[in-house]
């Protein structure tokens, strides 16, 4: 523990502070473009329980898809350039995003009881107002929760994008175990594990907070 806690270390272009930043941009980046992908779905699907088995059987099998073989694939198979290898990185840990995403919007609706929309619809509320004031906030806790194992499960899979030559805290696990420096390769998984804690308990908060008071009392 000495290696992650010396001062040297954490300094430079290469140290854990610059390594880290590099490791979020290539989450966020990721899980942005799956929100631009996956809130559209999910919300046609979740209203109207349309097509929500095949959504959640294309999801089921994206989470099945073998991260490090697919991106070695990409790699090779796109063109080289100066950009090129944060395409099929990103393109990867998209894909691997969207499927919980998508799973947990379509999960959020299932949650919301029938009798409650009729009883909006019923009460001449319009399809957006039934979306927007009665289906969303009843479904936030749920679609929070499938944001949290998205989250989650593309910064733990992203230190597989220093594999082609990019950065993130992937860096120390790949350089550590080519000159079998093991101090490194366990500094390197220990920040990627506390980065997925720290991460999953913020959005625990934010979870809790996009509950409503009623929904919290009756679960």
């Amino acid at each position: 523990m000495n290696y992650l806690f010396s001062a040297q270390n954490w300094a430079g272009d290469s140290g854990f502070g610059a390594r880290l930043v590099e490791h979020l941009g290539y989450s966020v980046l990721s899980v942005a473009i799956a929100l631009l992908i996956a809130v559209p779905l999910g919300i046609a699907v979740g209203h109207s329980r349309r097509g929500a088995n095949a959504v959640l059987s294309v999801a089921g099998a994206l989470r099945a898809l073998p991260a490090l073989g697919l991106l070695t694939w990409l790699a090779i198979s796109i063109p080289r350039g100066v950009t090129v290898p944060l395409i099929p990185a990103t393109i990867v840990l998209v894909l691997l995003a969207v499927a919980p995403l998508v799973a947990g919007i379509v999960a959020g609706f299932d949650s919301v009881e029938r009798d409650v929309v009729h009883s909006a619809r019923a009460a001449g509320y319009s399809e957006a107002q039934v979306l927007t004031r009665v289906e969303l906030p009843l479904a936030a806790p749920v679609i929070v929760g499938g944001l949290r194992s998205c989250v989650v499960q593309v910064i733990a899979t992203a230190t597989v994008v220093a594999y082609i030559g990019l950065g993130g805290l992937g860096r120390y696990l790949i350089d550590g175990l080519a000159v079998q420096d093991y101090p490194r390769m366990v500094a390197g998984a220990v920040l990627v594990t506390a980065l997925a804690l720290v991460v999953d308990l913020l959005l625990a908060g934010v979870q809790r907070l996009c509950t409503p008071p009623g929904v919290s009392a009756s679960r």
